[in-house]
């Protein structure tokens, strides 16, 4: 199953970013299944990485942070990047990886309809066959039009074992999850079935943050705002959005949202590789 890059230059301080794609990595083992940690390095996507590698990424300057528009690019030019959502879920497709599991996707910014920024990664949710699994949508972002986004592009958004759509460090945005499924074997055979009726695109499992790791909506949403501010003070725009307001959230939070961080990402991959071992099973 395949894994973002993006937390290790862009998501998280050093050491934090490599002790935490190790620990993930050992989670997707441990049920068996072979962690792909997805990069461009040296002109190539390179799909799986040593530890001496997600290392030197960890500690590497100027990585670009790639989705569609630009992954040809830093191939081409042999730039350094690591892969968003979007990037991740192309690379995966190639390699014929059909799981992936993440923090959480990007969306759509709060004030999109003057900003128009919206994430590539809900236009790649919609054209590419691949299963993310994520707590929800990072929750900086405008979670109800991110919603109806992904629900215009056809995009599939499963709760695991919740009829609420998680936000990120909460376990509930307050917005109904259109579906749900309680099983890694319902979510395969959900799968199967897509495949079978030829139904293009992907699918967003959705799974909350475990209880004992959230952070409230109701404690973080005063955080939030206070990040949201500040990135606009600032002049922040475009890419440079998402790891400046977590930048913030970590500083706001005293080093919380972080911890928090760390739990929904493991938490996915276990999940992830129990989708990725029931999908292998159903096709025995």
């Amino acid at each position: 199953m395949a894994l973002e890059s993006t937390i290790i230059t862009h998501g998280m301080p050093y050491p934090d970013n490599v002790a935490t794609a190790r620990a993930v990595e050992a989670e997707v083992r441990a049920a068996g299944v072979i962690p792909a940690t997805i990069a461009v390095l040296d002109g190539a996507i390179r799909v799986g990485l040593d530890e001496a590698t997600v290392e030197a990424l960890a500690r590497m300057d100027g990585v670009m942070k790639l989705s569609r528009a630009d992954l040809a690019f830093a191939v081409a030019l042999r730039r350094p990047g690591s892969t968003t959502v979007a990037a991740t879920m192309i690379a995966a497709r190639l390699a014929g990886i059909e799981v992936f599991a993440t923090g959480g996707i990007g969306g759509v910014h709060r004030g999109a309809e003057t900003s128009f920024d919206i994430s590539a990664d809900l236009e790649e949710l919609g054209r590419t066959a691949v299963t993310v699994v994520a707590a929800g949508a990072k929750a900086i972002l405008d979670l109800p039009k991110t919603l109806e986004v992904l629900e215009t592009k056809g995009v599939p958004v499963i709760g695991y074992r919740t009829d609420d759509f998680p936000a990120f460090w909460s376990r509930s945005s307050g917005l109904p999850v259109p579906l749900r499924l309680d099983t890694a074997g319902d979510i395969a055979a959900f799968l199967a079935a897509r495949t079978a009726l030829g139904l293009e695109g992907g699918v967003l499992v959705a799974n909350p943050v475990p209880e004992a790791d959230e952070i409230p909506a109701s404690e973080i949403a005063a955080h939030i705002e206070a990040a949201l501010d500040a990135a606009s003070r600032q002049g922040i725009a475009a890419k440079a959005v998402t790891p400046f307001l977590l930048g913030e959230m970590l500083r706001l939070t005293g080093g919380r949202s972080l911890a928090t961080n760390v739990a929904l990402v493991k938490n996915n991959a276990r999940l992830a590789a129990a989708i990725a071992v029931a999908v292998a099973a159903a096709r025995r």
